[in-house]
């Protein structure tokens, strides 16, 4: 899909400009943090820190459900998806980011700037569906729990996994072939450090109103609905807990929760900062420190909450490393 992106773009951009009284150019500057000047070296190697931390411990998630049978259940199928889906989000971004922070000429073509703002855009559409579907996988735990293996079963909880995937790539697509047939004159400076959809319809001179009420649709149906979803399923949830006799089960019923709910909080809160909450006191070095907490921090705080305040996962780490080091001291 990004390679069919990437034609239509190329074929897009390389029209001339019939005017002839624009000045049509083939790449963008990503400005990014430019203005630290000498503390780029110091950012740089941070977040190559944090980029790596958040590969490996996704990576780990994802390897320690793989082989520990006591987490193939539908909760940890969907925890793999959205450990993959962190890894590719953040993919989508960081390394560029680390490339432009070690150079002067922060460049970067226009078929690099779609196919980057489309792989960003439809991973963090699929974070959304996939928190979602998660949600809805606690409640049929503890709102129907003689019927769970029935509602969430292998072929609902693979469509459901399938659908998050899929779900912006029909929006996605033809949106920023949209706004890469625009044309970009003037300036070709982003003030950004990747190619978020509106800094560069900002760059270009061309009326974008029904671009723009296009992608607030879109953050509506594929964000917002997700959202008003997961929040329906928590009150349900929390509506039924709170009738347990008990208070040990409540504990119980709490914690098999707290997990999803602090990493749909750390998402949900980052991303309604960033792209929906009005700023308009804000400079443009808040917006870059914002965007860089929702690309890169939050991402790599999902495997840590997920293997500290888990005691499944947990176990099964602690089970794993046993079993390792007894078929190390057998092997010698």
């Amino acid at each position: 899909m990004a390679d069919i992106l990437l034609i239509a773009v190329e074929m897009t951009s390389s029209k001339s400009d019939p005017g002839g009284n624009q000045t049509i150019f083939d790449v963008f500057v990503l400005v990014g943090f430019s203005y630290l000047k000498e503390l780029q070296i110091l950012l740089f190697v941070v977040l190559l820190v944090i980029y790596l931390l958040t590969v490996m411990g996704n990576l780990l998630v994802i390897l320690l459900i793989k082989l520990s049978p006591s987490l193939h259940t539908p909760m940890y199928f969907f925890l793999v998806n959205l450990s993959a889906s962190e890894i590719c989000f953040t993919s989508s971004v960081v390394p560029q980011l680390l490339a432009h922070l070690l150079v002067e000429e922060k460049t970067i073509s226009i078929s690099a700037c779609a196919v980057g703002m489309y792989l960003s855009a439809i991973m963090g559409l699929t974070e959304c569906c996939l928190l979602a579907a998660m949600a809805y996988d606690r409640y049929a735990a503890i709102c129907h729990p003689l019927r769970y293996t029935t509602i969430m079963s292998g072929r609902v909880c693979a469509l459901l996994a399938g659908a998050s995937w899929a779900a912006g790539t029909s929006v996605e697509v033809p949106l920023i072939m949209w706004i890469f047939s625009l044309p970009f004159c003037g300036s070709n400076r982003i003030p950004h450090f990747f190619c978020d959809i509106q800094p560069v319809l900002n760059l270009a001179c061309a009326e974008t109103s029904q671009i723009k009420a296009v992608g607030s649709m879109v953050i509506v149906l594929f964000t917002l609905c997700p959202f008003l979803l997961t929040l329906l399923s928590y009150v349900r949830i929390i509506s039924t807990i709170l009738k347990l006799p008990s208070a040990e089960g409540r504990r119980k019923a709490f914690s098999t929760c707290s997990s999803h709910l602090t990493v749909m909080t750390v998402f949900y809160g980052t991303a309604l900062i960033t792209y929906l909450v009005p700023k308009p006191g804000s400079t443009t070095e808040s917006d870059l420190l914002i965007s860089l907490l929702n690309t890169i921090v939050s991402p790599a705080l999902n495997p840590i909450i997920y293997t500290l305040r888990n005691k499944e996962v947990k176990e099964a780490l602690r089970k794993t490393v046993q079993k390792s080091r007894f078929s190390q001291h057998w092997r010698n």
